[in-house]
Parts: C-alpha cells; structure tokens; sequence
C-alpha cells in the first residue's frame, strides 16, 4: 500500500505550498493568511519509482476546547492517526512560537515517525535561525523552501527512508497467482460490513474505523466456485469486542489505499439516499486509478418504485463517466440478487486483463476509420494506420499514425465503443493513446 504523510503545523507555516509542491499540483488554495485550510485535503506524489499520499491540513491547535478550532484540530487528529510519517512543518522566519510546543509535546506522545522541516528557508545560514527550533525536541532540523522547491527531493527521502518500501515488482511477487484482490468501497453507513459478514457467513466482524490502526491487515480471504478471493474492506474489519468511539467513522485513507490495492473495486451505493457528492468523488477516484470496477445499489428493498425511479437517474446523470461498468440492485441484509455480482466481477477483472493482438487491433482499426472517417481539422486530417496493446489493468491501446493529435475525443469516444464491442470489455476503464509519427522531411524543409 502507498505511505502516508501527513502535513502538521500551526496556520500559515506554508502547509498547503508544501502539499502541492509534494503532490506536483495546485490542488491546495494558498493565500497569505491564516487559518484558510480547514478540512483534510488527500493527494498523490510520486518521487522515482514510490508513490505515496499526502494529507494536508489545517492549523493545530492541539488544546482547542471550542468552535472551528476544535474541528479543524480533530481533523488533523485524524490525519496523524492515518499517518506513516508526520512531518510537522514550522516557520524558519518566525522562529519558535508557544504554539510549536504544544504540537511538538502532542507528537512526542504519539512516539510516530516525525520529520522536523522549517519551511520558507530559502536564503538563510541554517545555523543562524534553525538551532532554536532543537528545543522542540524532534531531532535535525530539515531546511526546506516549499515556494521554491529547495530540499524538497531530499525531504522526501527521508521521509519515506524508515518504512523500507519494496518495490513493485517484489509487491506483485509477494500477492498470490490467480487471487482476485476484491475492494468494497462507499460512503459510511451503505451497508460495506453487513455485505461482507453475508458473504462470509457469519456476524464476527464490524467495519468501523479506529485511529490508529491503518496499517493493521484489512484484507480476508474468500473462496467461491474455485475462484479465490481476497476482499478488502475500506473500513477496516475490526472485531466487535475492539470497536470504540472514533474521531471519525470514515477514513479517506483507507479508501485510497483499499482502491490502489484492487483488483476489482465494488462501489456500494445506498438506495435510500440516492447518488452522493461522496459517492461521486469516490467513483472519480476509482476511474483515475485506472481499476475495473462494479456498481451495486444496497437496501433495494428498502425503497418504493419512485424512489428506485431517482436512484436510477441519478446514476444515469451522476455517474455517467461509469457507464461501461454493470449496475447491480441488491439487499446484502436479505441476501437478493447477489450471485449475478459474482458473475461481473470476476468479468471486470477478465476485461481488465484482456490480452488483445496487433493483427486483430489494426483490422478493427483500419474497418472504424472506413465506417466514419476522422474530422478535418484545418489542413490536416488524421491518419491512423495501426495500433496495438501497451498495457492491461486497464487495458491500454496505442494509435499510431500521422496528424493524431487532431483527433476528437468524440471519435477517441467511437473508437473506444468498436474495441469494447469487439473484446466484450465490461467493467474496466480503456485507456486510448495517440502516437504521431515523426515528419522525416521536417528538417529539411528548415534548409
């Protein structure tokens, strides 16, 4: 699973400039005052061949009793409690605030790996400034400048140096031949647990998510028809017997975590509360990732023909970028219409897998652009001559041909229709891609 970082620190010491320089994007909003990050704010980083997720959050104040204070501190309660690796950000200008040591006493209590970084370094003799900040009691000091990228590379490193990450290729040797890894993600309360203890057969275990444990084993085991299973859930499987008050009954983490681990991801929709901003965003996420995927609707028994009317529009409408995965209307409590899931599931992972040969890509190919030619664009139209396989899970197909950066995604859109009729692809995104060929007269044209 990807390691977790997460940004702590009092308001404006450069948190959201540090996660969007970690994450190589301008998802966070900086500006210059405090207090303007409120929630958790998830992000992906890579840095050479490790990936990794960056929690950004807002100003701690670990003793805040009262109003918008106590919840954004329970916010990065929460991000601390999903942390690998804290990395407790601190202004090199300011220099050392009472606020720095009520975090600093809060993180040495908590005994997790912590990286001590004073941002907004840039131009400064490290000595001068950055001995006082020893005093919190967090080891070296790392100089960073988060606005202009200094000891970024360098911080990174050490922060993911203790966790002794394997690499891919030693992850995918470590994971059992032939096993479907099976993640069940949705929002709070859509019914996760009682679908997996159904499938088990038994009530032994409770999703419920407890700060702290995020890199406890989520995953159990399950064999059906000979296919074997291992199914993840997103909550986390916790006996009854361990389930204690939360700060928060839903973990994003564990979401993004459980996603990226996946072979097949099984959304789980509540019937009674329709298509969420939730449910959206973990559906948005799940396509980006790239995973195959299969939507069923739980507590179907549970609703009137025109509630089902709006649950089915607001699928159509909501999760229209889903359309190529299978919709399933369910009751885990009552045991009805599971068995046809098992069916798309296990042809989502096959589709995701699909091995699809050179000779038959380009027939189809070169039969789509005789059906329906690609728009001119200007001078040119594109030519598209062949194409071929460039990846599974999900299955990638690369174009190669001339002027193909003018194609439309309209026509990327038809041609993804003719190859998933062709290969029966159900319930995997399909990634297209473009290759021009290089002009061999360009240069000399120059002359």
């Amino acid at each position: 699973m990807k390691p977790v970082l997460a940004l702590v620190g009092r308001p404006n010491v450069g948190k959201s400039t540090l996660f969007n320089r970690l994450t190589k994007s301008r998802d966070a909003i900086v500006a210059d005052f405090a207090g303007l990050t409120r929630d958790r704010h998830y992000g992906n980083g890579k840095q050479g061949k490790h990936e990794y997720i960056v929690i950004d959050t807002g100003g701690f104040e670990p003793d805040a009793s009262s109003g918008i204070y106590k919840e954004m501190a329970k916010q990065t309660q929460q991000a601390v409690a999903e942390a690998d690796v804290v990395i407790f950000v601190v202004d090199a200008r300011a220099g050392v605030s009472g606020q720095d040591h009520d975090i600093a006493k809060y993180l040495r209590k908590l005994g997790k790996p912590c990286l001590l970084v004073a941002n907004k370094a840039e131009g400064m003799q490290e000595g001068v400034r950055l001995g006082e900040f020893f005093e919190l009691g967090l080891g070296e000091v790392i100089p960073v400048s988060a606005a202009h990228g200094q000891g970024i590379r360098s911080l990174v490193d050490l922060a993911l140096e203790p966790l002794n990450l394997p690499d891919e290729e030693d992850e995918d040797e470590a994971r059992a031949p032939g096993v479907i890894r099976l993640a069940v993600a949705g929002r709070p309360n859509v019914g996760k647990s009682t679908l997996i203890n159904t499938w088990l057969g038994e009530e032994r275990l409770v999703a419920f998510d407890l700060p702290g444990t995020t890199r406890d084993a989520i995953s159990v085991p399950f064999e059906r028809n000979g296919q074997k299973f291992e199914l993840i859930d997103t909550a986390g499987l916790r006996r009854k017997g361990q389930v204690f008050e939360a700060i928060e009954k839903f973990s994003v983490v564990k979401t993004l975590q459980a996603i990226e681990n996946a072979n097949v991801v099984l959304l789980l929709l509540d019937a009674t509360q329709g298509v969420t901003d939730q449910d959206a965003h973990i559906a948005g996420y799940v396509l980006e990732s790239g995973r195959a995927v299969v939507l069923a609707v739980n507590k179907w028994d549970t609703v009137d023909d025109y509630q089902r009317q709006l649950v089915q529009r607001s699928i159509e409408t909501r999760l229209a970028f889903l359309k190529f995965a299978a919709l399933h209307f369910i009751s885990a409590k009552k045991r009805q219409g599971l068995g046809p899931v098992w069916s798309s599931i296990t042809q989502a992972y096959k589709s995701a897998n699909c091995k699809m040969s050179t000779p038959v890509l380009t027939r189809l190919l070169l039969e789509s652009v005789q059906f329906q030619t690609p728009k001119k664009t200007g001078m040119y139209r594109p030519k598209l001559r062949y194409a071929h396989q460039g990846g599974m899970n999900p299955p990638v197909i690369v174009i190669h041909g001339n002027s193909l950066e003018h194609v439309t995604e309209a026509y990327k859109r038809f041609l993804e229709g003719r190859f998933r009729k062709e290969f029966d692809l159900v319930g995997t995104p399909l990634r297209i891609e473009m290759k021009t060929s290089s002009n061999p007269y360009a240069d000399k044209d120059k002359d």
